[in-house]
C-alpha cells in the first residue's frame, strides 16, 4: 500500500510570522494523521516554519531548488541551501513556474536530479493546459513530461509526482473524480514504461488541482490518487486539516 501524501503549496503568501502562527494552528489538528504532512512554503519562511515544526509530524518543503550548488543565478536557492535549513522536500516544474518563469522540461529534470543527488524529496509537477486537453493531447503532453523530466532518475520511488491540471488550478474547477483517476493511471503507466512495473506501483502520484475539503474525500477515495498538492486550502488551518484526514 501507498502512504497518502498531502503537501499545501503556499505559494507567495504569508510572512514568518504569519506562517509560525499558521503551523501553530494546524499541529494539533493534524498530530493523528494517516498520510505524511507537508507545507511547502516560501524562503524567507522556511526558518520559521522549521522551528515551528520540530517535534510534530509536519515536513517542510520548499517551492523550487537550483541545480546548481552555486553561482551567478540571482534569485534561485541551492539544495545545500534547502537541507541546512531543514528542508526535507521540494517542489519542482509547478505550473505556475512553468508559464511564468520558463521553466521546461529540461530544466525540471536537472532541478530533479540535483534534488535527489542531494538527498531532497522532489514533487515534480505535470499537467496538461484546457486547449490541450480539448485537442486531445493530454496524454501526449505527460508522457512528454515524464519522459523527458524524470529522464536518467535511477530511482524512481524516490519521486513523488503531483498531476495538476492548469485549467484546474486557481480557477475553481476540479477534474472529476474519475477524470483524475484516469489520467494518473496513465501517469502510473508511463512510469512503468519507462522505469519498471514494481516500481510504478511504489510511486505515490498527487493529484493537484483544486482538491479541497469538499471534493477531497471523492478524490481521495480514487484507487490511483496517493494524495494532494494543496493550493488554497493550504493556506486555513481548518481546511487543510479536513483534507489530511480524508
Amino acid at each position: 500500500m501507498r502512504k497518502p501524501i498531502i503537501a499545501g503549496n503556499w505559494k507567495m503568501n504569508k510572512t514568518a510570522a504569519e506562517a509560525k502562527e499558521l503551523v501553530n494552528e494546524l499541529k494539533p489538528l493534524v498530530k493523528d494523521a494517516e498520510c505524511d504532512v507537508v507545507v511547502c512554503v516560501p524562503f524567507t519562511d522556511i526558518y520559521a516554519v522549521a522551528e515551528a515544526v520540530k517535534g510534530s509530524n509536519i515536513r517542510l518543503g520548499a517551492q523550487n531548488v537550483h541545480f546548481a550548488d552555486h553561482g551567478a543565478f540571482t534569485g534561485e536557492i541551492s539544495a545545500d541551501m534547502l537541507l541546512e535549513a531543514g528542508v526535507e522536500y521540494v517542489i519542482i516544474g509547478h505550473s505556475e513556474r512553468r508559464q511564468y518563469f520558463g521553466e521546461t522540461d529540461e530544466t525540471v529534470n536537472k532541478r530533479t536530479l540535483t534534488a535527489l543527488a542531494k538527498g531532497l524529496k522532489p514533487i515534480v509537477c505535470v499537467g496538461e493546459s484546457l486547449e490541450e486537453r480539448e485537442t486531445g493531447k493530454t496524454e501526449a503532453v505527460l508522457k512528454a513530461q515524464i519522459v523527458n523530466g524524470l529522464k536518467d532518475v535511477e530511482d524512481i520511488t524516490k519521486v513523488v509526482v503531483a498531476y495538476e491540471p492548469i485549467w484546474a488550478i486557481g480557477t475553481g474547477k476540479t477534474a472529476t473524480a474519475e477524470q483524475a483517476n484516469e489520467t494518473i493511471a496513465f501517469i502510473r503507466k508511463t512510469i512503468a514504461e519507462n522505469f519498471c512495473p514494481k516500481c510504478a506501483e511504489k510511486v505515490r502520484i498527487q493529484y493537484g488541482g483544486s482538491m479541497n475539503a469538499k471534493n477531497a474525500h471523492e478524490l481521495m477515495s480514487m484507487p490511483e490518487i496517493d494524495g494532494g498538492l494543496i493550493g488554497g486550502a493550504s493556506l486555513k488551518a481548518e481546511d487543510f486539516s479536513i483534507v489530511v484526514k480524508m
